[in-house]
């Protein structure tokens, strides 16, 4: 069936895809070390770090699983499916890489703990069981524990700890520049460009850059669909879209179930997935305002808000002089935007280097509204983070010599950022 009659124009000439930006390193005079990540799965493993202790008795069951080269979400429409359950009624703090080991929780309520227990999915195994008196939410983890091993290092791995151990000394003193990392922002980078539409409210580009441009499409395999859906043949590209790209074909369902209406099409699609979008625009201006920052990510400016690491309050900087001590002993950060109503804005001298960022965004009363609509309050986050428990160490296995990297990052923080300040590449 072809749709093209029935949906009016959705495919217009938005040329507003953008490629990564080359965000600068903080420790940009250390040379980087090269080597790659992820040569295998087991290269690349994360355990959570729950934000509190399961209680053992409560309506929610609570479950620890492993999983290997499987997204989040599609980690939880799988066991929706197999629990015979809505994919909301899956609880979980946190998403985590596909090409990796991850060990994570999730929780269910009103479940047979024993039905938890006897799940056999393939790449998904569950390693305990237990209960809690409330649902796993976004945010209910104390950070991530991070096991990484570096390949291909253009040195021999001791040369390469060596250097590595010089950046990581100035990380851990300074800090590491807490960008958003790239995976925040999709596989081709423009997951910040959906939220943007919806906070905007411009429905026609928000699909258009879901389902099209197929120019900027980096795999060859989604052309056809993405192609097929700017010639308006929507069932063809629904066909042509590998079925583990649900968030797509249910995009397109939605366009042609709604006969052309835009708004009726975006209510059908996963909120969750539009909140998601809606933090990865707001995330892209907090990391345009930390490369302002970069050298002075360890600095407290008169205006600042800055971020109580004990608690994770926020403050307004009146004296620098008498506050940066604090700083320096990594107590209190300045902060960078996640633009919206609870945000507050800077001033002084360290609003003269963020504001004129947000202020070109021109938001209006309605794409505030549109912010908390999609979840997004608004609020500050610390510019930097300190990694904890950091140990480096090099060995070698049947693939070959490698430099393995082991540390703890607080909730919210990307083990990618680090290790991009390591090698120096992006």
């Amino acid at each position: 069936m072809n749709t093209s009659s029935d949906i009016s124009q959705l495919n217009g000439d938005d040329s507003g895809l953008s490629l990564q930006p080359e965000l600068p390193f903080l420790t940009a005079d250390l040379p980087g070390i090269g080597g790659a990540i992820k040569t295998i799965p087991s290269d690349f493993v994360v355990e959570e770090i729950p934000l509190y202790e399961f209680s053992g008795t409560g309506t929610h069951v609570l479950f620890r699983i492993q999983k290997k080269g499987v997204t989040t979400a599609e980690t939880i429409s799988r066991l929706a499916q197999a629990l015979g359950v809505r994919r909301y009624d899956i609880g979980y703090a946190g998403r985590k890489d596909a090409n990796a080991i991850t060990r994570q929780w999730f929780s269910v309520e009103h479940i047979d703990a024993d039905k938890v227990k006897n799940l056999n999915l393939n790449k998904i195994k569950i390693l305990e069981v237990t209960r809690h008196t409330n649902k796993l939410k976004v945010g209910h983890l104390k950070g991530n524990c991070f096991t990484i091993r570096l390949r291909n290092l253009p040195q021999p791995a001791e040369d390469a700890a060596a250097l590595a151990q010089q950046t990581m000394d100035v990380l851990c003193r300074r800090g590491v520049p807490n960008y958003f990392g790239p995976q925040r922002f999709g596989y081709r980078y423009d997951s910040h460009l959906l939220g943007e539409a919806l906070v905007k409210n411009d429905l026609q580009r928000f699909f258009d850059v879901l389902l099209g441009h197929p120019e900027s499409e980096p795999q060859e395999e989604f052309i056809q669909a993405r192609t097929l859906y700017h010639q308006g043949n929507f069932q063809a590209a629904l066909d042509a879209w590998h079925p583990a790209f649900r968030d797509h074909r249910d995009g397109l369902k939605a366009l042609m179930q709604s006969g052309g209406k835009l708004n009726k099409a975006l209510r059908a699609m996963d909120g969750r997935l539009l909140s998601l979008f809606v933090s990865a625009w707001q995330s892209d201006l907090f990391n345009a305002v930390l490369a302002k920052r970069i050298g002075q990510i360890d600095t407290v400016l008169e205006g600042d808000m800055a971020y109580k690491h004990n608690n994770g309050a926020c403050f307004r900087v009146e004296n620098p002089q008498a506050e940066q001590p604090r700083c320096t002993a990594f107590e209190i950060s300045p902060t960078g935007p996640l633009l919206g109503a609870r945000m507050m804005e800077l001033t002084g001298p360290a609003g003269k280097i963020e504001n004129p960022i947000l202020h070109a965004v021109a938001l209006t009363p309605e794409d505030y509204a549109r912010i908390r609509r999609f979840g997004g309050s608004g609020g500050r986050r610390p510019l930097r983070f300190l990694p904890q428990d950091v140990h480096l160490a090099t060995s070698a296995d049947d693939h070959g010599e490698f430099l393995q990297l082991r540390f703890e990052l607080p909730s919210g923080c990307y083990a990618t950022v680090l290790l991009r300040e390591l090698t120096k590449q992006n």
